[in-house]
């Protein structure tokens, strides 16, 4: 595995060897995720990506093509089990907002995306982390979460949970798996196609390279996919824990990048309104 990373590595971003095995392992994870779970790949590997290089438009279009390559190949025997009349209708509500997102990906700063994938994914973390499920019981909130869910896909690929929670009530269990690998996807090509007609680099070659190295979770996704469906709670539990951590540990790193570029620390403007507040108190 390290003489592959060592034939590609002049043309992986200038990562240092012990960066590019990082992101393999990585790799791993979020295919693992994928196929594992149905969803998630990217809430639960992109913000660890971001610790080695902040910079979404460097991970997601490498995350886009892995995700219609891997997507594309469990769905090439399986679309007779697509539920289609629903994925048709709820469509309507996800790609507008969808498109939206991507080109607030594109002009918005680097910075405040990199806050919005770390609140998200603490959100995520702490649901799971204390066994809470995002749930709708009504047609008005299933709408309200897919167009939420399609922005959040949008800017960052991080919005299948949201929009899992209406499948989950709408789509059969047994069809459910292959019909949000159509879902995603569908919302990637769109992704994918609107980088291109923006010029935006998608890093073709580079996610190909880590195609093989993703190979691996991929595989090992599919064949735990029971296991985890039926212990989910307790692998969601343990995930939404570590997701609370390394985004918790990403803010305050940002906090800090903040304070060196601006001169003003988020942390130090908490702490001063927290003894502020107190000295009224008192």
């Amino acid at each position: 595995m390290i003489d592959f990373l060592n034939q590609f590595q002049p043309i992986l971003f200038d990562l240092s060897l012990n960066e590019t095995l990082i992101i393999g392992l990585l790799f791993i994870w979020t295919g693992f995720v994928r196929t594992g779970l149905g969803f998630g790949g990217a809430a639960l590997g992109l913000p660890l990506m971001l610790f080695v290089r902040p910079d979404l438009l460097l991970w997601l279009p490498m995350i886009g093509v892995h995700l219609l390559f891997f997507s594309g190949l469990t769905l090439s025997r399986r679309l007779h089990h697509v539920d289609w009349r629903y994925l048709g209708y709820s469509l309507r509500f996800i790609i507008p907002p969808a498109l939206m997102g991507v080109f607030g990906l594109v002009n918005l700063p680097t910075l405040w995306l990199n806050v919005f994938i770390y609140t998200v994914t603490i959100f995520y973390g702490t649901i799971w982390l204390f066994n809470r499920a995002i749930e709708s019981q009504k047609n008005w909130v299933d709408k309200l979460l897919l167009i939420v869910g399609g922005y959040v896909a949008g800017i960052s690929l991080t919005g299948a949970p949201l929009m899992v929670a209406v499948f989950m009530r709408n789509v059969e269990r047994e069809r459910l798996r292959d019909t949000l690998f159509v879902l995603w996807f569908t919302l990637v090509t769109i992704k994918m196609t609107t980088f291109v007609v923006l010029s935006v680099d998608v890093h073709f070659i580079e996610a190909l390279c880590f195609i093989p190295i993703a190979a691996i979770g991929h595989i090992v996704g599919l064949k735990a996919h029971h296991k985890i469906t039926q212990n989910d709670r307790v692998f969601k539990r343990w995930v939404g824990a570590g997701l609370v951590v390394v985004s918790g540990l990403g803010l305050f790193k940002l906090s800090q990048i903040a304070c060196i570029e601006d001169g003003i620390c988020l942390i130090t403007l908490v702490n001063d309104y927290i003894l502020e507040w107190l000295y009224k108190l008192g």
